[in-house]
């Protein structure tokens, strides 16, 4: 395969690593600085440029999008997805996971563990809505923070009032969380890639330190996560629609918190802490989504008068995210929804009310002609904007191995 890392720090340890992976599993790798593109739009010829020149031909993509280049880097991710170019994380995915309130928001309405938070922009509401989340001490958080930037923990409700109060007329925007004195300076990071966790560590702050970022001088430990914890961080990474992820959970005496879902973890620590290979695991991922793609719909057996029974994944269908099977109304397209499978098992005749997520898999029952028509405009959609052969030929091949 040839594979593309977006990343603007070609020598970090994680963007060497999954290329040290993807090369020493014999596939060609470019290292592609996020910034150095051109978006091309034309009708039915999307394309990119690349310093200058037409991008040649990749089969998949590694984003590592900074933090402070969300927007152009999410814009770039989004034309490979017009040409048909798989991507490790999605260019929605990684949305909802970059913005901190929208992504809590998805998270509040399943049975996953949270702190208790608050979101307001009326100085008057501010003083209540601490009280709330359990009272001072609180965390203060900046939604565009990253690696620990922009979290800050306010001991009274004055100290916690003229910071928010501040950041308001610096246009910030600020989530007031309920800080868990029982995990003080500690949580735990599982990486979690396709349908399984591939590793875990505790993070450790240093003395004098409440964020347990590694960046910050965190010291980390190998640990078995309990199941709870397991199910936790592949339900979170499911719920944000991401194959590739960093959770991050605080382990509290009611069962897992879960602090953030990150879509560019970093390696580093995660690799020295527990000796796994995580690149390997991730570029393992691609190979089975690439070469061995899974079919959008598979008919398993076909029945007299035009019925038959199919499997629909949902990653291909974003339209159906986060609705329940009551308002995507299956029934009224005489389809009958047999089960649903997710990372935790099968959900066989799931209630009306069953909310369906990024990585589900439906097994259906009904006409072959409505099963079509479910996931027919999707697919001409992508083979619409595949580029033509010519168009892509030829590109620059800066950082093959």
């Amino acid at each position: 395969m040839k594979i593309g890392i977006l990343s603007r720090q070609p020598r970090s340890y994680s963007t060497r690593r999954l290329r040290e992976a993807a090369t020493g599993r014999g596939h060609r790798v470019q290292v592609l600085d996020t910034l150095r593109f051109s978006i091309s739009l034309e009708q039915e010829r999307p394309g990119l440029h690349y310093r200058q020149r037409r991008l040649g031909t990749l089969d998949a993509v590694i984003p590592r999008i900074g933090a402070g280049i969300t927007f152009f880097g999410l814009a770039v991710l989004r034309q490979f997805e017009m040409m048909g170019v798989y991507t490790a994380n999605d260019s929605m995915s990684i949305a909802r996971s970059r913005d901190k309130l929208r992504a809590i928001q998805l998270l509040s309405r399943y049975d996953i563990g949270i702190p208790a938070t608050e979101f307001v922009r009326d100085s008057a509401d501010i003083i209540p809505a601490i009280r709330r989340v359990g009272g001072v001490p609180v965390i203060l958080k900046v939604l565009e923070g990253a690696q620990g930037v922009g979290v800050i923990l306010a001991e009274s409700e004055k100290m916690a009032e003229a910071i928010i109060q501040t950041l308001h007329s610096a246009r910030q925007n600020i989530l007031i969380q309920n800080f868990v004195r029982e995990s003080e300076g500690r949580d735990l990071r599982a990486l979690v890639v396709g349908d399984r966790v591939v590793a875990a560590m505790r993070r450790m702050a240093r003395p004098g330190e409440f964020r347990s970022n590694v960046h910050r001088g965190a010291k980390v430990e190998a640990v078995d996560l309990p199941p709870e914890y397991e199910r936790t961080a592949l339900r979170a990474a499911q719920i944000m629609g991401l194959r590739v992820a960093g959770v991050d959970m605080l382990e509290t005496s009611a069962g897992p918190q879960v602090l953030e879902v990150n879509s560019s973890p970093g390696f580093e620590g995660l690799e020295q802490a527990t000796g796994i290979d995580v690149a390997g695991a991730v570029i393992e991922d691609i190979e089975r989504n690439v070469l061995s793609p899974e079919m959008e719909l598979r008919q398993r057996l076909r029945l007299p008068g035009g019925y038959g029974i199919a499997e629909l994944h949902v990653h291909q269908m974003p339209a159906l995210e986060h609705h329940t099977l009551r308002e995507i109304d299956l029934a009224g397209r005489n389809i009958q929804l047999m089960s649903i499978t997710r990372h935790d098992g099968v959900l066989s005749n799931p209630s009306i009310d069953e909310t369906i997520l990024p990585g589900d898999r439906l097994l259906c029952y009904g006409e072959l002609l409505e099963l079509r028509n479910l996931i027919g405009a999707e697919k001409k959609r992508r083979r619409k904007k595949r580029p033509r052969p010519g168009d892509t030929q030829g590109g620059e091949s800066t950082g093959s191995a």
